[in-house]
């Protein structure tokens, strides 16, 4: 349940962030990145690398505050979590945990270079697209559209699961219309869309942000009508109670 409203509390959020985030005149060049390889690395967990990079002594030690900044970071207590795994960083810079859970913490606070160098790095130790939407979204709070475009390119290669490549799908589109590019926003969350008769999270988020682009784009009755549809099935996803009436 928890973490479905924070799933619903962020499709809103991710909508209206495009909208009052200030951007660069000109975008920059994408960043020159070593290619992926073709399937993400088979790597022991962190309490194994942990173990082997610091000491069985030392190492366990370090994986029980990794797990005090993971209870830390689900409490949303992230300066707490931030502080620990600062400490973390140092001491295992190549544990991939370590380096996606800060990067986690950076990107829920709204550190969004910050956020961008961890994931980066954590692309660099997997070799996954795991993490790609939320390196995606940094770039895209930046108005780095070159490197949200390049991400998107990387997910589409990879064909990770639905629900990823989904919110891939999802900061891509909001890139667009932050560019006032909103009829390629609306395509590209068009593309292959087909109302699930049992929707999933993915599916409600995707539903939403199109209805919130057919609003803007002046599609008053497609929003409706798509936004009826997430109420029919969950009448607390973030603020779809509001949109019907409002388009009522």
């Amino acid at each position: 349940v928890e973490r479905s409203n924070r799933l619903r509390e962020e499709a809103a959020e991710a909508v209206s962030r495009g909208q009052t985030t200030k951007r660069p005149a000109r975008a920059p060049r994408a960043m020159d990145r070593p290619p992926l390889p073709p399937a993400p690395l088979r790597l022991p967990d962190a309490d194994v690398l942990l173990r082997r990079d610091l000491g069985d002594k030392a190492g366990g030690r370090a994986v029980g505050r990794l797990d005090e900044a993971a209870r830390a970071f689900t409490d949303e207590r992230f300066s707490d979590s931030r502080r620990i795994l600062n400490q973390l960083v140092e001491r295992a810079p190549q544990v991939p945990e370590v380096v996606e859970l800060l990067g986690l913490v950076h990107y829920r606070m709204g550190h969004w270079r910050a956020a961008a160098k961890r994931m980066e790095a954590f692309r660099e130790l997997t070799g996954s697209t795991e993490q790609h939407p939320v390196l995606a979204d940094c770039y895209r709070a930046q108005g780095r559209w070159n490197d949200v475009d390049a991400l998107w390119a990387e997910v589409c290669d990879a064909s990770p699961s639905a629900p990823l490549v989904t919110e891939g799908r999802l900061v891509t589109a909001g890139a667009l219309a932050d560019q006032g590019r909103l009829a390629e926003a609306v395509r590209l969350l068009e593309k292959g869309w087909k109302a699930p008769s049992r929707p999933r999270d993915h599916h409600l988020r995707r539903a939403y942000a199109l209805a919130d682009l057919y609003e803007r784009s002046g599609a008053t009755s497609r929003a409706r009508d798509l936004f009826a549809w997430i109420r029919g099935y969950d009448g607390g996803f973030a603020d779809v109670a509001d949109r019907v009436r409002s388009l009522a």
